[in-house]
């Protein structure tokens, strides 16, 4: 029987992305568990013997796997090291947490999906990658629950922070750069706070340390349904730039990688495991600028 002061043990990859950088500011503030972030430098993923050895060393509980290869546009000419990242170092992590008895938390995305669908989608629709990031991606799940069918996925969508590279950052600047910029307005999605994911993870974890077997694929986003063009405006909103936002097809916007144009994600499935309100993307989203600002 563990003793009252047994502190768990989370070990967390991908040190330096936006969502392990949150939970590390969640870390900051609770003593309830002792965190361990590693970054590439400090664990590849995809060396397996590595990663093997720092099991072997350290006493984990959890793991929560933020490491990814997410260029999208990159992965599409660098489609081996993609798969090798996503795919085939995720299969390998999910067998050593079954062999150390570590439960792991492993984070997917909306890419899984293609896109055609016209309502929210749920955990159990088809999916069906149009872009190599995507498939990548769905075959690390894949890899992954084949190894360790206890271990839960979260897919989400449209990640952003006040840590790291994404879209709210990337508007921002131009707002300063340009008088004028031109945002897709015919892909739809929820905007996800990196902050309120990791918050959603902690949750998780306090559920299974009390014993909850939870395990399987849960979608989490923030409430609402946009574009990047709205989202685009929002910003502009709350920092209230002069920038114009012209509304352009994707048809006009080329990129390397095809994009989903529909990948909203139905979240009723983690409201009810949880118990929890989930904040409208909004409201994350001036939250987000308040702290950067």
């Amino acid at each position: 029987m563990l003793s009252a002061d047994f502190k768990p043990t989370l070990l967390v990859t991908g040190a330096n992305g936006q969502l392990a950088r949150e939970i590390n500011t969640l870390a900051a503030h609770q003593n309830s568990y002792n965190f361990l972030f590693v970054t590439r430098d400090d664990l590849s993923i995809e060396n397996r013997e590595s990663v093997e050895l720092f099991f072997e060393e350290h006493r984990i509980d959890y793991c929560i796997n933020c490491a990814a290869y997410t260029a999208v546009d990159n992965a599409e000419s660098e489609k081996e090291k993609a798969f090798l990242v996503n795919a085939e170092a995720v299969e390998g992590l999910a067998e050593i947490c079954v062999i150390h008895k570590v439960k792991l938390i492993h984070i997917s995305t909306d890419y899984v999906y293609d896109g055609s669908a016209g309502i929210p989608l749920k955990e159990v629709d088809a999916v069906d990658p149009v872009n190599v990031y995507g498939s990548s991606k769905l075959h690390g799940e894949q890899l992954a629950v084949e190894k360790n069918p206890a271990m839960l996925i979260i897919r989400t969508s449209w990640v952003y922070s006040s840590f790291g590279n994404n879209f709210v950052k990337t508007m921002l600047r131009l707002f300063k750069e340009r008088d004028e910029i031109n945002v897709v307005a015919d892909q739809y999605g929820c905007p996800t706070y990196a902050a309120d994911l990791a918050n959603i993870i902690m949750a998780f974890i306090e559920k299974m340390k009390d014993g909850n077997d939870l395990s399987g694929i849960v979608n989490y986003c923030n409430e609402g349904i946009t574009s990047w063009c709205e989202f685009a405006k929002e910003i502009k909103t709350l920092v209230q730039s002069n920038c114009v936002i012209n509304p352009v097809p994707t048809s006009s916007y080329k990129t390397a990688a095809k994009r989903p144009l529909y990948s909203v994600l139905d979240t009723s499935k983690i409201k009810e495991l949880l118990h929890l309100e989930i904040p409208s993307w909004k409201e994350s989203l001036r939250k987000c600028i308040e702290k950067m600002e």
